[in-house]
């Protein structure tokens, strides 16, 4: 169901547990004409800003910084992991910095008639409440072998690493009720046809909303 529609684009969210390729299928919903939104992308840029690095610096000492003087993320997310309060401070941190870079990025497509649709590829969708400025969003189910799988290679992450931090976010099955539209992700040729057919219809959903 089309609800917001920012300048004329839907905006799409994508949801789903970790290593289970919403960023992969964020891409292919990129190449049919959308604006893809990464937040890891944009809380990259926010550690680089210098009030960012000098705000972690404060609180929490030079630990927070590697001798470069980049942020040592590896601290960080001990200090995250382990207090809920330092996790709420670090959130009112980013969160509204990646907002702005959020906003500023859909303004500037706005009127680029090559972007037919705005995608969201946000970790936290569902637990910062962005689902809610979503038209539609997709969970991406795939299954729980191939999960971990994927962040064994890519993160080094073992099987308890994986549940120890879904164990952080909203259950999948939560996420999966809340979802509109779900997308099974177990290979390339099945999840690109997914995705071009659930495009158009979302496309075609949000003409008739705009026609009445």
């Amino acid at each position: 169901m089309i609800r917001f529609v920012y300048q004329g684009k839907p905006i799409i969210g994508m949801a789903g547990g970790i290593g289970s390729g919403k960023s992969h299928i964020a891409r292919i919903f990129g190449e049919l004409g959308c604006l893809v939104i990464n937040a890891d992308d944009q809380v990259d840029q926010a550690y680089r800003d210098p009030a960012i690095l000098e705000q972690l610096r404060q609180w929490w000492g030079q630990q927070a910084l590697q001798a470069d003087g980049s942020v040592d993320r590896q601290f960080v997310a001990s200090r995250i992991f382990n207090d809920q309060q330092d996790k709420q401070k670090l959130e009112g941190l980013l969160h509204p910095y990646v907002a702005r870079l959020r906003q500023q990025a859909m303004q500037q497509a706005a009127d680029d008639s090559r972007v037919l649709a705005y995608v969201w590829d946000i970790p936290l969708l569902f637990e910062t409440g962005l689902n809610q400025q979503c038209d539609a969003v997709i969970f991406v189910d795939t299954p729980v072998e191939i999960r971990r799988r994927r962040v064994a290679e890519s993160r080094g992450w073992n099987e308890q690493e994986l549940t120890r931090r879904e164990n952080m976010q909203l259950p999948l099955d939560r996420k999966q009720k809340l979802s509109e539209y779900i997308l099974t992700n177990t290979d390339d040729e099945s999840v690109g046809r997914q995705v071009r057919q659930l495009f158009f219809h979302i496309l075609a959903s949000k003409a008739g909303r705009l026609e009445k």
